[in-house]
């Protein structure tokens, strides 16, 4: 059977899905700024929509359709054969079905798309996050596109890099109740250029 510790299923998770993590760890993350000060605003540009996923024809057939920014490639994500590996493509009640990686772009990021059992969109992602090495969970009432969402905030650690890291997932239900789980990583993902690809994705998602 096999260990289920979220740092060594998401380690293995990311080897399983030849995920480009790269080896060597960024510095620390900047310090949020002192309270009562505001944040510089960002420089980055919002991104160009230059691919489509999730419908027909596209690289994931997905219950809903999002863009992603130039230099993200789509690509599904098979169930592993081997059970002892299937377990690495599951957390909480969600299995991962299509992984976009930034590989055409300077930064080390992923959006990956995980699909939830019917239910309420805001328990599917408190679950799905909480199953993982996660603490100071914040959940809040967005919008994905036109449809109402729930994304959580969070810090998750990282055993790659051994420390806590901003993390970020919106979650929606589906017309048929299927709820749909966005979730953004990677070794960049904090930086503007790969929050901004995350955003889009929010921003363009459509039921199919």
């Amino acid at each position: 059977m096999p260990v289920r510790a979220p740092f060594l299923r998401t380690a293995l998770l990311a080897a399983v899905l030849l995920t480009a993590c790269g080896t060597t760890p960024e510095p620390d993350a900047a310090a949020p700024p002192a309270a009562g000060t505001s944040a510089a605003p960002s420089a980055t540009p919002s991104p160009e929509a230059a691919v489509s996923v999730g419908g027909p024809g596209t690289a994931c057939a997905l219950p809903v359709s999002l863009s992603l920014a130039k230099g993200w490639e789509p690509e599904t994500i098979e169930r592993p054969a081997d059970p002892d590996f299937a377990a690495l493509v599951e957390q909480g009640p969600a299995t991962i079905v299509c992984e976009a990686k930034s590989e055409g772009t300077p930064h080390i990021g992923f959006l990956r798309v995980w699909t939830a059992p019917k239910g309420p969109a805001r328990a599917a992602l408190k679950a799905f996050v909480e199953d993982d090495k996660s603490k100071e969970l914040v959940l809040t009432d967005v919008k994905a596109g036109a449809v109402p969402a729930v994304e959580a905030r969070y810090s998750v650690y990282s055993a790659l890099e051994e420390e806590w890291r901003e993390g970020r997932s919106f979650a929606v239900q589906t017309g048929k109740g299927t709820v749909v789980i966005v979730e953004l990583g990677g070794l960049d993902a904090e930086e503007d250029a790969v929050v901004a690809a995350y955003e889009l994705a929010r921003s363009t998602l459509k039921p199919t």
